[in-house]
Parts: C-alpha cells; sequence; structure tokens
C-alpha cells in the first residue's frame, strides 16, 4: 500500500485520500497524497476528522460493470459517509461558514483529508448537513447511508392501525410504524438495522429483531427481542407474538420477507433494502424523506437513539478495517479516523 500516513499536509498543499487504480476486494485499496480540491459555486470543503464505512463502498467498487451503475470510473476514492469541520466556502453558499462541524456524504470519496460537497445537496450522494452538539465526530460519520435507509424503508411500510396515533408516531411523522405496531426486522444488528430498531421503537412499536444466538445481548441493547434466524424462524416469531406482527423489514436476504407472509403480513407492510421481491416494496436511501438525517440526529443529540460504533481505524488501515466490515458479522459501525 502506498501510504502517506506519517503526517498530514496542510490544506493548501493537499491531503490524504483512499484511491483505487482497479476495481477489486481492499487489497485493490490505497492511500495517496492528492492535491486539495477548492470548493467552487455553492460548494463547500470539509476537513475531514471521521469516515464511517458500509457495505455499499465496497460492493460499488468490486467490479467495473457495478461501478457504472454508480457512475464511478478510474482511478476512483472510497467511502462515502464522512463527518469534519468546512474549511473554504464558495461563492453563493449561505448557511455554513469555515469552523461549522458538518457531516453528510460524498459518494466514493470521504475517505480522504479533504472533500468537496455542495452545500444544496440532499442525496448521500453529495450533501452536508451541520452536525448538532452532543454528537461526537465518529458518531456524525456513521449516519448518512444507513440512517436514511432506514428512515426510508421505515416510511415504506406505510400506516399501520396504530400509525398516527400517540406520542410515539406523532415524535416521528415520517415513519410508517406506531404503538399499536409490532415489527419483524430481519438483519437488526447490522448497520442499519442500528438505526431501524431504535427509530420504530421511538415511534412506539414493539419490535423483534433476527440475529444469531451471539448477537442477542446486542439486539436487547437497541431495544429488539431477539430471534434467531435461520430454519423455523416463523414458528419462533409466531411463539414471541402469538398475536401476530403487523409489519417486516428484511435489511438481509428473504428470509425475513417469507416468514412475515407465512405470518399473514400483508405485502404493502413489508419492505427490503437488499432484494428485489415481486409486490414487496423496496427502498434505499434517496427515498429518504427531508430532513430525516437532521431528525436522526438530533434524536443522538437528545440522548434517544445511540450508535455503537465497534471499531477504528487510521487511514493507513483500510484494508483491515474494510475487510473487517465486509465479514458483515461486526456489531456496530466501523470508522476511519483522519
Amino acid at each position: 500500500m502506498q501510504a502517506q500516513a506519517e503526517s498530514r499536509h496542510s490544506s493548501e498543499g493537499g491531503g490524504r485520500a483512499v484511491r483505487l487504480r482497479s476495481f477489486g476486494g481492499p487489497e485493490a485499496l490505497e492511500v495517496h497524497q492528492v492535491p486539495a480540491p477548492g470548493a467552487g459555486p455553492g460548494q463547500v470543503r470539509v476537513r475531514v476528522t471521521a469516515a464511517g464505512l458500509n457495505p455499499m463502498d465496497w460492493v460499488m467498487t468490486a467490479d467495473a460493470d457495478t461501478a457504472a451503475r454508480f457512475g464511478l470510473t478510474l482511478p476512483v476514492g472510497f467511502g462515502t459517509d464522512y463527518a469534519g469541520v468546512i474549511d473554504q466556502v464558495g461563492e453563493g453558499v449561505t448557511g455554513f461558514a469555515p469552523g461549522d462541524r458538518v457531516f453528510g456524504g460524498a459518494l466514493s470519496r470521504a475517505v480522504a483529508d479533504l472533500v468537496v460537497v455542495d452545500a444544496r445537496g440532499d442525496t448521500a450522494a453529495d450533501e452536508v448537513h451541520h452536525t448538532p452538539e452532543g454528537v461526537d465526530d465518529r458518531t456524525a460519520a456513521t449516519l448518512t447511508i444507513a440512517g436514511r435507509t432506514a428512515a426510508a424503508a421505515l416510511a415504506a411500510l406505510g400506516s399501520g392501525s396504530g400509525s398516527g396515533s400517540g406520542s410515539g408516531a406523532q415524535s416521528n411523522p415520517g415513519l410508517g410504524l406506531g404503538p399499536d405496531d409490532t415489527v419483524l426486522i430481519g438483519g437488526a444488528g447490522g448497520g442499519v438495522g442500528v438505526f431501524a430498531v431504535q427509530l420504530a421503537r421511538i415511534a412506539g412499536a414493539r419490535v423483534i429483531g433476527t440475529g444469531s444466538a451471539a448477537s442477542a445481548d446486542h439486539l436487547h441493547s437497541l431495544g429488539a427481542e431477539p430471534v434467531t434466524y435461520g430454519d423455523g424462524l416463523t414458528d419462533r416469531v409466531r411463539a414471541l407474538a402469538p398475536e401476530g406482527i403487523t409489519a417486516a423489514l428484511d435489511l438481509h436476504g428473504v428470509d425475513t420477507v417469507h416468514a412475515a407472509r407465512e405470518l399473514g403480513v400483508p405485502d404493502a407492510r413489508i419492505c427490503t433494502i437488499a432484494a428485489q421481491i415481486e409486490g414487496v416494496p423496496a427502498a434505499n436511501g434517496a427515498n429518504a424523506a427531508p430532513g430525516a438525517l437532521e431528525e436522526i440526529a438530533a434524536l443522538i443529540a437528545a440522548g434517544r437513539l445511540r450508535v455503537p460504533v465497534a471499531a477504528t481505524f487510521p487511514i493507513d488501515e483500510i484494508r483491515r478495517a474494510t475487510e473487517l466490515q465486509a465479514a458483515r458479522h461486526v456489531r456496530g459501525k466501523v470508522v476511519i479516523d483522519l
């Protein structure tokens, strides 16, 4: 790896950035010294302090065909979630100033000392938000992809018998759950599940979350009632909730969808993020309602939602960090410190 981690160059001189010269797995990741990008009209430049990793980071740079679907060409950067401090503001920008703490998304370029983003952007590919007091940079760097995806998936569930009633649902008007709901969340302990479970609980819903036997304590800590995935899932859920479940999210594959259908949940109240199933709504972060990330950040600042950070790595250990994240067994988020 061509790591240049011995010192951090000034904003004027440039900085470090993870780059891929060829598509592939973690072995293709390299740290390079690159020129400093400048903030153009309507843009801000951020001095990144932390970058959170997501499965999509290595999936979309694994091969040329997948990269092309995201508009990526070689050489390409890596990572999307970032947090840091604005150090340059372009012409016409309002609402942001040098020194502001911020977080957001910079598609496949976030693991770098400096990133430039659109001050008016509203998608994870190119956006910036103020980081509230009470939210540290490592936590802020985990929010964009997983937070957007969780919010979009929950909203896609539509209204159940309890949605919109009671103080829980009122505090989260974008969610399709309420106090009368029991929701089954498949892959509840993963990066998106961390947010989905807690947001559903804040909305007042009862949450049953699937995971391995070893993840039971982790799921409990998030507010979910754990159930092991695999053969017999439907029977185990029925035993936990004999009165039935009213909604389901499948954050991993299709097993939770099949169990929910067997338990009588209508397709309109099931949502997937990683699979396409006829009749079942699918969601991704691009579908999140305006203000979803600000609301999540405010919940964290208020102590109502927490994001477990499972591991942190310096930028020169990007390969090891990505291997850990890609294994999908980590309980919480993986963050790169810059």
